[in-house]
C-alpha cells in the first residue's frame, strides 16, 4: 500500500503510542480527582498544555483542549460572535474555508449576523487588501485559514494579522493543516484565535486545541464542570492529549528535515503528473504545504479515479475527507475559477516524509494508466439520440 492521504489523517507515530500507553493503563484516573491517580493525569495535561503553548509562541493559559479542528473552529466563531455581538454583527471569511467554518458562518447568518465571503485568485491566495476593504465599523471577526486543506496554498496570515490588528478586529485562523507542517508563532502572525488538531501530524484522533489570546473575551462551549477554565466542561481525554503533545514535540524537533524531504518528493511527483496529457495543477507552486499535490483531469470523475487507484494499492482522495460523500465539485476548486467539468476530475495526493521516490514513480504510472483507461471507457460509451 502507498498511503497518500495524509491530508485526511496521518498514521499515528510509534513514539506517540508509547507516550499514550501509560495513561490508558497505569495512570487512568480522572484528572479532576485529588488522589495520586488523578494528579498524574492532571500533571500530564498541564505539561502538554505548556508544550503546545511553546510550539505556538503562546502562554499555557491561552491553550484550550478540544476534540479536534471542527470543534475548535465552531467554538472560535460562535464564541466571538456571542462575546462581541454588542459591538457589531459582521464577520469576514473566504470561500475557500473548511466546512467547519463555512457551516458555522451560515448558522450565524441565521442568527442575524452578516458574513462577507472573500474571493481568492486562481492559485488560491486571498489578498490582504481585500480583507482591509471588507472591514467596516461593525466588523468583529476575520477568519482565514492558514493553509488550504485541498489545494495546499499557504495564505498570507501575517499580513492579514497586521491588517486586523491595525483595524482593531479579532482574527481567527484554521491552522489544522498547517500546525506541525510549517512554523507558526501566534505573536508574529498577529492571530487572536487559532485551531489545530492532533491527527494531522501523527497524533491520535479526538484531540485538538483552540488558542485564545489573553484578553480576548470568550463564551463557554460546553457547560458543566470547571475543566478548561470553565469554558469546556467534561473529563479530559488524557491519553489523546498526551499523544497530541508528543506528536507536536516530534514535529518541532524534526520539522525542518521532514519538510525538506516532503518538498523534494512533492516536486518530483508534481513534475511526473504534469506530463500526463490534460493534467491541471492546482494551488500555488511555492506557497503551499510541503506534502500537498493537487491536480485535476478534465472530463473524468474523482470518485472513479480514487477507486481505481485504490485497486492498485494507492490511497488517495478526490478532495477533503470532511466534504462527505456528495458528488458535487469542490467549493474550493469552484472558488479559484475551475469549471465544473475541470473540478469534477480532482485528485489530492498528500504525502509525508516516510514516502519514497520509488512510491512516487509507482503513483505516476498508476495515475497515468488510470486516466488513460477512464478516458478510453468514456470514448467507448455509445451516444443515444434524444427522444423528444
Amino acid at each position: 500500500m502507498i498511503y497518500l492521504d495524509n491530508g485526511a489523517t496521518t498514521r499515528i507515530l510509534p513514539e506517540v503510542v508509547e507516550a499514550m500507553l501509560p495513561y490508558l493503563t497505569d495512570f487512568f484516573g480522572n484528572p479532576s480527582s485529588i488522589h495520586g491517580q488523578g494528579s498524574a493525569g492532571k500533571k500530564a495535561v498541564n505539561r502538554t498544555r505548556r508544550l503546545l503553548a511553546d510550539c505556538l509562541g503562546a502562554q499555557p493559559g491561552e491553550i484550550y483542549f478540544t476534540s479536534g479542528g471542527t470543534e475548535s473552529d465552531n467554538w472560535a466563531l460562535r464564541s466571538a460572535a456571542e462575546a462581541y455581538g454588542e459591538r457589531g454583527k459582521h464577520l469576514i471569511t473566504t470561500r475557500l474555508e473548511h466546512p467547519a467554518v463555512l457551516e458555522t458562518c451560515r448558522y450565524l447568518e441565521g442568527k442575524g449576523y452578516r458574513v462577507t465571503y472573500l474571493e481568492a485568485d486562481r492559485q488560491g491566495l486571498v489578498d490582504p487588501l481585500a480583507v482591509e476593504r471588507a472591514i467596516g465599523p461593525d466588523t468583529i471577526l476575520v477568519s482565514v485559514m492558514c493553509a488550504n486543506n485541498e489545494i495546499g496554498t499557504l495564505e498570507p496570515i501575517g499580513e492579514i494579522g497586521a491588517v486586523t490588528k491595525r483595524r482593531g478586529v479579532l482574527f481567527h485562523t484554521d491552522a489544522v493543516q498547517a500546525f506541525g507542517q510549517i512554523p507558526l508563532n501566534v505573536r508574529k502572525l498577529g492571530v487572536d484565535l487559532l485551531s489545530a488538531s492532533a491527527h494531522k501530524l501523527g497524533g491520535p484522533k479526538g484531540a485538538g486545541l483552540l488558542y485564545i489570546r489573553e484578553g480576548v473575551k470568550s463564551r463557554a462551549l460546553i457547560r458543566g464542570g470547571g475543566q478548561e477554565g470553565h469554558l469546556r466542561a467534561g473529563t479530559e481525554n488524557v491519553p489523546a492529549i498526551v499523544g497530541f503533545g508528543r506528536a507536536a514535540q516530534l514535529a518541532a524537533e524534526q520539522g525542518q528535515e521532514r519538510a525538506g524531504r516532503e518538498i523534494c518528493l512533492r516536486e518530483y511527483l508534481m513534475e511526473g503528473l504534469s506530463r500526463i496529457p490534460g493534467c491541471i495543477v492546482n494551488g500555488h507552486r511555492e506557497k503551499r504545504l510541503p506534502g500537498n499535490v493537487h491536480v485535476c483531469f478534465e472530463g473524468l470523475e474523482s470518485e472513479e479515479l480514487v477507486r481505481m487507484l485504490d485497486l492498485k494499492g494507492i490511497c488517495a482522495s478526490g478532495g477533503a475527507a470532511c466534504s462527505g460523500p456528495e458528488r458535487e465539485p469542490s467549493h474550493v476548486l469552484r472558488a479559484i475559477g475551475l469549471t465544473e467539468r475541470e473540478a469534477a476530475g480532482a485528485l489530492r495526493l498528500t504525502l509525508n516524509w516516510e514516502n519514497t521516490r520509488e512510491e512516487m514513480d509507482q503513483t505516476v504510472r498508476a495515475v497515468r494508466e488510470t486516466v488513460e483507461k477512464l478516458r478510453g471507457m468514456s470514448a467507448e460509451k455509445p451516444v443515444f439520440p434524444v427522444k423528444l
